[in-house]
């Protein structure tokens, strides 16, 4: 099992306004994971190795910006987090646990009275059932209790798979959005 803590580390502190402290905004260069053990722990490593990238680069950013959209589409760094956060829900708990009635909307945009501070909360609480519900699953090839596409329920590994893609795409994204705010670089 993976240390939920790096997740859990991420954008902890928040100011009075709800905005997350800019020292997480300002981490620099940071190197992949360094990990010699099994596949789960490895493919945790690396999911969580990008939720901190995602959300460091989210941190520290005044709400207006952080919300605000970087490019046409309509695409801000605080939308990218929510997506992220309803994707956890629905792949690992919805999908593969078999919890709730329906998916979370992922793309909801953050609501008018939402603070950066509390998407982030959000995102790192997501993270952190999914890492749980990852580690209770006894085998990788285990399907979910139901799939979000007309497909059969992938199983668990193709999940981690899949979220280090989504998570990855995103952070990238994440990084071009950040500079164009503040010219912040680097994981």
């Amino acid at each position: 099992m993976t240390d939920t803590a790096n997740t859990a580390n991420t954008a902890d502190a928040t100011d009075a306004g709800g905005a997350a402290s800019a020292a997480e905004g300002s981490r620099g260069d940071v190197r992949p994971p360094e990990v010699g053990a099994d596949e789960r722990t490895t493919l945790l490593a690396f999911l969580d190795y990008l939720r901190d990238a995602v959300a460091a680069k989210a941190a520290g950013v005044p709400d207006e910006a952080a919300r605000a959209a970087g490019v046409p589409s309509g695409t801000s760094l605080l939308g990218l987090v929510k997506h992220l956060t309803a994707a956890e829900h629905n792949w690992f708990a919805w999908a593969f646990a078999g919890e709730g009635d329906t998916p979370a909307d992922d793309g909801a945009p953050p609501a008018p009275g939402e603070t950066a501070g509390e998407i982030l909360r959000a995102y790192r609480e997501a993270a952190g059932r999914s890492n749980a519900i990852a580690a209770a699953c006894d085998r990788l090839d285990r399907p979910g209790a139901r799939s979000l596409r007309e497909t059969p329920p992938p199983t668990m590994r193709w999940i981690l798979v899949h979220m280090i893609e989504e998570t990855a795409r995103h952070a990238g994204h994440a990084d071009i959005l950040r500079e164009r705010i503040d010219g912040s670089t680097g994981r």
